[in-house]
């Protein structure tokens, strides 16, 4: 349902409740004033881009996502993926592609898909956000050590290497203020609790700046001509065909990263605040959200679990909250956009280091690397190197195939297929008759017969010697079966069929007992060969006697 219908039937919107979420939203504002400039820097738009993302995004998720606690905007983890799409498309292409991801989202919303991201397993969402962190980190040694000209390299390992040799060359004064800017970000948490670090370390520093004019040290002022004192135009992408098929794949990458991201800051804000979202509307929300953003020269969107926090820590409980929030972004815009000229980029560096080592979870990752299974472990550090190595796409995509593939075999190893003899028989199946009839076989397949457990059956049964006149398999304890093992068994039986050598089933919940005759297994085997009890089969197995 849309939040902010559900925020009114529960009665959020009444008057008792609109301060907390003023103040909140407020508060939510300021936090979110330097990083929106942060993220669009970073991401290689412009600082006022950012904020027309947080103001826009923010409203639109509101009225229209899930979540009725959620503070949408720019974000962390989405500063690699725009940044290369930047490089390489240009802004305008990076416009066009987050409008693309939007439609995707709408869609993925529309499709009721919302349920499908929480099977990306956490060993993949901490390595890649984890990745992301220090890719992010790295990339801000630039304007926090005030480097000059900017290291050059394609990939991370060239970056990082040049970035290095630069070092010695660090720029005193705008190390300096960056420092200040970090210890502020640091320390005011735990000495004022109740006032944002990031306003506070950008006013400090912003102020020393304006003051004595520091030679060398850059700022919005320098790099961008400071920020317009205006409300952005309505202004469409261009769009060719071309255009639209080159950004695809970038749009794709977009929209599950932003699924991820605003479905996983919804289930965060639900812990937090005992809510519970509606994830296919968040999806929704989301991609409207992310259509309309661009058209006033935004970039991409998602759920920000750091501002979703300090809104619900601020009381926030409604959609009012993130309404106030951008509103009070706007009113920044339209009073104290001329200010903004002196905002070192240091300090907006500064704050991206703290952003990074939150992001990146380290007590999580580092508990991770020493108590996860070494499955989980060996996915987490190829995820992880992956995304910083080579492309967070990748990253993704290798790790939840492999996550996969180990889950599979794993499960594969649980599927046991055991003959049973005459002791096991008395204590499993009490009904079962005390003797077998000559030459009669029990096998019992416990767990589910996929194509995993498939070469352990066949190989099980291939062993089974020539003068055996009927084979009786206990299904009872099969959940599923799937093609594979139903082809498997198909064979299997053939090959007894051959031997003449009589295959009676038993057992077989409903489920499985479909899946066999869908695949004609029953007409092949024959009917009367499958009964519901091994009392039954054991019986049937004698008479043939």
């Amino acid at each position: 349902m849309i939040a902010i219908l559900e925020a009114r039937r529960a009665g959020l919107l009444r008057r008792e409740h609109l301060l907390p979420n003023i103040v909140a939203g407020i508060i939510v504002g300021v936090v979110a004033l330097p990083l929106g400039m942060a993220f669009a820097i970073a991401s290689g738009a412009k600082p006022e881009q950012g904020l027309y993302t947080a103001i826009i995004a923010g409203l639109l998720t509101a009225l229209f996502g899930g979540s009725r606690v959620q503070i949408s905007g720019p974000t962390g983890a989405f500063i690699v993926i725009l940044a290369a799409i930047a490089a390489q498309h240009g802004i305008d292409g990076l416009l066009l592609a987050s409008m693309m991801a939007g439609f995707l989202l709408l869609a993925m919303g529309l499709a009721r898909l919302g349920g499908v991201i929480k099977y990306i397993p956490d060993p993949v969402v901490v390595g890649f956000t984890a990745g992301i962190a220090v890719i992010i980190w790295v990339g801000q040694w630039k304007d926090f050590f005030g480097l000059v000209p900017a290291p050059g390299g394609e990939h991370f390992h060239q970056k990082l290497w040049h970035l290095l040799q630069a070092l010695p060359q660090f720029h005193p004064a705008t190390t300096a203020l960056a420092l200040l800017a970090l210890a502020l970000l640091v320390l005011t948490p735990r000495l004022i609790k109740r006032v944002p670090g990031p306003l506070v370390a950008l006013v400090a520093v912003t102020t020393l700046q304006a003051v004595f004019h520091f030679d060398g040290v850059a700022t919005i002022g320098s790099a961008f001509g400071g920020i317009p004192q205006a409300l952005p135009a309505l202004q469409m992408p261009e769009i060719s065909f071309t255009r639209l098929v080159e950004l695809i794949g970038p749009a794709i990458t977009i929209a599950m990263l932003g699924a991820i991201e605003s479905l996983l800051s919804a289930v965060v804000a639900d812990g937090m605040a005992g809510t519970r979202h509606d994830s296919n509307q968040e999806l929704i929300g989301q991609g409207i959200a992310n259509i309309v953003t661009p058209l006033f020269g935004g970039i991409a969107a998602t759920g920000a679990i750091a501002r979703t926090a300090t809104n619900i820590r601020n009381g926030g409980n409604s959609p009012v909250a993130a309404i106030v929030h951008s509103l009070t972004l706007l009113l920044v815009i339209l009073v104290l956009a001329p200010l903004a000229i002196y905002i070192p980029l240091a300090a907006l560096a500064a704050i991206l280091f703290v952003v990074a080592y939150h992001m990146s979870e380290a007590r999580h990752f580092w508990h991770m690397l020493r108590h996860a299974p070494r499955n989980d472990v060996i996915v987490l550090l190829i995820t992880f190197s992956l995304t910083v190595f080579a492309d967070l796409v990748v990253a993704v995509n290798v790790g939840v195939v492999l996550a996969a593939l180990l889950f599979m075999h794993r499960m594969a190893q649980t599927v046991r297929i055991e003959g049973l003899d005459a002791d096991r028989l008395a204590a499993e199946f009490p009904a079962a008759p005390a003797a077998l009839p000559p030459d009669t076989l029990v096998y019992t397949i416990e767990g589910p017969f996929f194509f995993g457990a498939a070469e352990t059956f066949e190989r099980t049964m291939a062993g089974i010697h020539a003068r055996v006149r009927t084979v009786i398999l206990c299904l009872g304890r099969v959940p599923f079966i799937d093609a594979t093992g139903l082809q498997t068994l198909e064979e299997v039986i053939g090959r007894f069929q051959q031997r003449q050598t009589r295959v009676i089933l038993c057992q077989a919940n409903a489920t499985v007992l479909r899946k066999l005759e869908n695949a004609g297994l029953l007409e092949r085997l024959g009917r009367e060969q499958v009964v519901p009890q091994l009392s039954q089969a054991i019986a049937k197995a004698a008479a043939a006697d």
